[in-house]
């Protein structure tokens, strides 16, 4: 039969298993408690970590997007300013070469009429000489501003309005008679010195 002093003992052996127990209880619900709160802050963190990652792929993207942008707006700008001055400076051309051939064609009809107005047939026979040598001389001039146009115009793209160099009278004397002259080759152009020649002996023989 147990003494009280064995069941005393064998109470107090109760109450430490049971106070380990509790301990061991309590220890492992704290851990579990702590365990949870790991494995919610890691999901936290690996949630965070993935945003991160997402931002900076985006990042990346913008960046490598505005990069494009950058290159388009320098390449565009580039060609756009270059075109414009090109522009600009085809237009400065133009507008001086409309200026040059403006003057030009005023010039010309000047010498056009002058030329069209002579008229030997209506020269008095005893001043036919005079009248012939200042024909010549009016001729000369029109061929001497004839092919200034054509030197200043020469290279350029309006080159081609002029047909190339005529034959030049520059240097006509003023003194002698018209077959001299003829066979100086110092006419206008041939056309209008036989037309000439030959409104000159109907004059002289009618």
């Amino acid at each position: 039969m147990p003494t009280a002093l064995d069941r005393k003992q064998h109470i107090k052996v109760r109450e430490t298993q049971m106070e380990i127990s509790a301990e061991k209880a309590a220890f492992t619900e704290d851990f579990e408690g702590k365990l949870a709160d790991a494995q919610t802050q890691l999901e936290m963190l690996q949630t965070q970590r993935a945003e991160l990652e997402r931002q900076k792929v985006a990042l990346q993207d913008l960046n490598q997007r505005k990069q494009e942008f950058l290159n388009g707006q320098l390449d565009l700008t580039e060609k756009f300013a270059t075109a414009i001055t090109t522009i600009e400076r085809e237009l400065f051309e133009s507008k001086q070469e409309i200026d040059d051939l403006d003057q030009t064609r005023a010039a010309f009809v000047n010498q056009l009429n002058r030329i069209e107005s002579l008229n030997p047939e209506a020269w008095p026979k005893e001043s036919l000489s005079t009248e012939l040598q200042k024909a010549l001389v009016i001729l000369d001039k029109a061929d001497e501003e004839f092919e200034q146009a054509v030197s200043y115009f020469a290279g350029t793209r309006k080159s081609s309005i002029f047909g190339g160099p005529s034959g030049s009278v520059r240097g006509i004397s003023t003194q002698g008679d018209f077959q001299t002259m003829l066979r100086n080759g110092l006419a206008f152009n041939l056309p209008v010195i036989v037309l000439g020649s030959i409104a000159l002996l109907i004059y002289l023989f009618k």
